[in-house]
């Protein structure tokens, strides 16, 4: 077994990016879904390991680490080969800022939208309205990742990297949502050149079993005592797209909770 564990959840677009970044280094891993994820008596491992409660985290021997970009930073630092980081310092920036939109206000569209989709947070006109409001930031974000693609085969230019698995898994929820790039645009390209990669097409694979489970339990997965965790960007979203009343209810009902520490 392998002494490298990542503790994530296959629909987490931050497990996707850690799991994308070790298959292409051909790092071998073990995963584990912790139990009761979002519930009150979580898995004792998971708050031993992360006070936040949050995956993806890596144990690599003696090394415990959370957060998918710190996670990212380390296989860097640890498995250098294949480099995924370029080497000039403003090509290292331009990945990083990619990175950071994509896991900030891109993420936080993706989560909204899967409030309603999948755990039905909103029904009838207010639900319309925020889907809406998503699709429409959706777009904006994928205009400003196409101009970030230009005419290269990927984001680092003529070799697949850092900024491209940092997309990789924030683009494809878009996809699999019914919001993904025109076709035949650069960015459409660009996934399906993506999609071919050996590590990526792993990684999405789990994520689609993971989301066929999704449209027959969503629902009872907030009934089940278990809170979805809304911070920083996802709650600032949701607070802005018409879903204040969302936030209110769910932490009354206890099926939301807020960043740690605090509500949890």
């Amino acid at each position: 077994m392998s002494d490298i564990v990542l503790f994530e959840h296959p629909l987490s677009s931050y497990a996707q990016k850690v799991k994308i970044a070790l298959r292409e280094k051909g790092v071998a891993f073990a995963t584990r879904v912790p139990e009761g994820l979002g519930a009150p008596e979580a898995d004792p491992a998971l708050a031993a390991l992360n006070p936040r409660l949050e995956v993806p985290i890596l144990v690599a021997g003696e090394d415990r680490i959370f957060d998918s970009s710190i996670i990212l930073e380390y296989i860097e630092e640890r498995w250098p080969e294949p480099a995924l980081l370029p080497a000039n310092p403003g090509a290292r920036a331009f990945a990083r800022m990619t990175q950071e939109v994509c896991d900030s206000q891109y993420e936080a569209v993706n989560w909204g939208f899967a409030e309603i989709l999948w755990f039905r947070r909103a029904e009838g006109e207010q639900a319309r309205q925020i889907m809406a409001t998503a699709a429409a930031q959706t777009r904006v974000l994928q205009a400003w990742l196409t101009d970030r693609l230009g005419q290269a085969d990927w984001f680092g230019g003529d070799h697949f990297g850092w900024a491209d698995v940092s997309v990789a898994a924030i683009v494809n929820r878009s996809v699999h949502y019914g919001l993904g790039p025109d076709a035949g645009s650069a960015l459409a390209r660009w996934h399906q050149r993506l999609i071919q990669r050996p590590s990526v097409a792993q990684t999405f694979a789990e994520f689609d079993a993971a989301a066929l489970a999704m449209v027959e339990v969503g629902r009872a997965y907030v009934k089940s005592g278990r809170r979805r965790e809304y911070r920083d960007h996802r709650l600032d979203w949701m607070m802005r797209s018409g879903g204040v009343d969302i936030v209110l209810d769910g932490l009354r009902n206890q099926t939301i909770r807020l960043s740690w520490p605090g509500q949890g």
